[in-house]
């Protein structure tokens, strides 16, 4: 199959992102794309510090979670990554964060409600805690597949962190940034009062309206 060298590259240019924006730290969280053409998955090596990953360092990997080219490990999330897109035919990019905000839900086993406007268009009506299981194993990947169902963009993992799914990575990217900025908001409106929860309704309405007419291309 071809492997192409521009999925490569946004997989090393993307993880540099996550880290200079404070989603992740260390050598922590993982990101992969699939190619719509040929059905390949390229996904961050393990265990590697985000400077010093290169495209030559991204891993292909194919449905069947087999390793068809590169001299890395691949993060050892892979099992969630594959889980996930071979459950979800509309998702194309995935992103694990170790954000500090959506964290702190993950730790109370709670989910992230819709209590602003751009968390209900790109994300919905909430994003789900997940049950526990332990990283890397393919139990923790069925339990992030059936938190996220066949529609949902977010799944915060307990005491761990949070995956965000899209069609491509600039929008799973958006989703990451929206699911950190509406738990930081949440966590601080809790502090001083009751947060307005948008109803089902508005949400499902915004939703829409994103889906179908927001942006220059619809």
């Amino acid at each position: 199959m071809l492997i192409k060298e521009s999925f490569k590259t946004a997989i090393a240019e993307s993880g540099l992102e996550l880290l200079h924006e404070g989603l992740t730290v260390g050598t922590w969280g993982n990101l992969s794309v699939k190619d719509p053409e040929t059905g390949l998955i390229y996904i961050k090596p393990s265990g590697m510090p985000y400077k010093d990953i290169t495209a030559e360092d991204v891993v292909v990997m194919d449905r069947d979670f087999r390793v068809i080219e590169g001299r890395r490990k691949p993060s050892v999330e892979f099992h969630l990554h594959i889980s996930i897109m071979n459950a979800r035919p509309d998702i194309f990019a995935i992103i694990h964060t170790h954000p500090i905000y959506s964290s702190v839900f993950g730790v109370l086993h709670e989910a992230i409600p819709a209590i602003s406007e751009d968390f209900a268009q790109l994300v919905g009506d909430r994003a789900l805690c997940c049950e526990y299981a332990m990283p890397g194993t393919p139990k923790l990947a069925g339990n992030v597949v059936e938190a996220l169902g066949s529609r949902g963009k977010a799944v915060l993992i307990p005491n761990h962190g949070a995956v965000c799914v899209g069609k491509n990575l600039d929008e799973a990217k958006k989703v990451a940034a929206v699911v950190e900025k509406t738990a930081q908001v949440y966590l601080l409106a809790r502090s001083i009062g009751e947060p307005h929860v948008l109803s089902h309704e508005d949400v499902a309405n915004m939703h829409a309206f994103f889906e179908n007419s927001y942006g220059q291309e619809k």
